[in-house]
Order: C-alpha cells, then structure tokens, then sequence
C-alpha cells in the first residue's frame, strides 16, 4: 500500500473529530471517502496534507513516516491536496496560480512548459484563460483550476475534497470525467465526494464514515449494491 493511516485521533481544541481511523490507499487506486456532512471526511484530509496534527496514531506514505512532517515536507514526498471549495487566489492569473502549485520543485522553463501542457490536455480551458485573473473564472472553471494546481507538483496521491460541491450537474459530469482519467493515468485518489452514486462508479474501494470512525469498507462496486448504503448515500 502506498499510503497507511493507522488509528488515527485528530480535533480542533477539546473537540475530538476522528476517532481511531485507520484507512489505506494502493497505488493505482481511487478510494472513496463516504459520510454525512461532519462525519470527519475533510478532517481526515487535512490530517494527511499536514494541515492539522493527529494525537495520536501514524501515517506512512510510500514507506515514509509523515504523521507530523509539515505540510511543505508532505508535498515534496508527493501528496497533494484539492482542498473543499477550491480556494484558488482570485486575484491573481491562471498562470500564477499554477506556478504556484509547482513551488516544491525548482523547474526550469522548459520542465514548466511541460506541466502545463499536461494541465491544458486535462484542461483545455485553462489554456483560454492562462492570463486572466482566476477570479474571472466560472464555478466549474475554478474547480479545474485548483484541480490543475495540484497536480502541477506532479503529485503520487491525490487528495480531493469535494470536487463537485456547488457545480451544475453537466459541470459535475465533466469534473468526474476528468477523475475517471486521472485513475486512467494511475494517479492513486483518496476522494471525498457528496455525489456517491458517481463516485463509486468511478472508485476501486470505499470507506464509510459515521462521527469520526470507519464503520464499514469495501469494494465500491459490492457497496453501491448494499442496501444500507443505497437507503443512506443514494436515497433508494
């Protein structure tokens, strides 16, 4: 496995959100993070990207001890984070919030010119509006966008949080499209999505969250056809 969370407790102040969570993401895979709003689903993200350090429990990634590297260190081994509600810098170009992605590495023009390529392939619109401010952008936009920002650290995980939140349906079918290809792509996905259905459809395994504790895990197939799920996640 590439990356190992083992019985993991994180929070905010006295508040303990996760509650021994362990999960694991093989290379290659996209893995799907399920529960309700609050269960814990970001919480966990940002306890992997650094963002918030666990009480107790270990992460390793690829081998390495992450569990409380900083997040700077964390991009540099190859994690990258697509935080919810996309937090691109509105002011600034297309251009330079994608340079701002690819900060850890120190990349000769030619070696930018490359990655940008590849975010204009999965991205076509981007190359539109590589000099126009990013707050210019529509929702769905903004989302490839911060999705092209991360992965301009040429990421071996990706993290993504809620890639379809707010966006109209036809948007969403096209950010889902283009997770579709990044697993073509063999880029591992630990993903939390509210669109269940699509995203099970689209991931290898799944974990189920319930208030900060894994509750249930398995193949995403087995659990889209699991009537608890259905009842809960797809309203069937």
């Amino acid at each position: 496995m590439m990356l190992r969370v083992a019985d993991i407790h994180a929070g905010y102040g006295r508040v303990e959100v996760l509650k021994g969570i362990d999960l694991e993401v093989g290379k290659g895979e996209v893995v799907c993070l399920l529960g309700a709003n609050g269960a814990g689903k970001s919480t966990l993200l940002k306890v992997i990207s650094g963002l918030i350090v666990p009480r107790k429990g270990n992460i390793t990634f690829m081998g390495m001890e992450l569990t409380r590297k900083s997040p700077n260190e964390i991009v540099r081994t190859g994690i990258s984070h697509v935080p919810e509600g996309r937090q691109i810098f509105a002011t600034l170009t297309v251009q330079q919030n994608l340079l701002l992605g690819a900060y850890v590495h120190r990349h000769k023009k030619t070696e930018l010119e490359r990655l940008y390529d590849a975010a204009f392939e999965l991205f076509p619109v981007l190359k539109t509006r590589f000099s126009g401010k990013a707050g210019s952008l529509s929702g769905g936009e903004q989302q490839m966008l911060a999705m092209a920002r991360g992965l301009m650290s040429e990421p071996k995980l990706l993290l993504l949080d809620e890639p379809s939140l707010g966006l109209a349906p036809l948007v969403v079918q096209d950010i889902l499209s283009i997770v579709s290809d990044l697993r073509q792509r063999d880029i591992p996905i630990l993903l939390v999505e509210q669109n269940v259905s699509a995203a099970l459809r689209i991931a290898d395994r799944a974990y189920v969250m319930v208030t900060g504790a894994i509750t249930g895990h398995g193949k995403a197939d087995a659990l889209l056809g699991d009537d608890e799920v259905r009842r809960r996640y797809l309203g069937m």
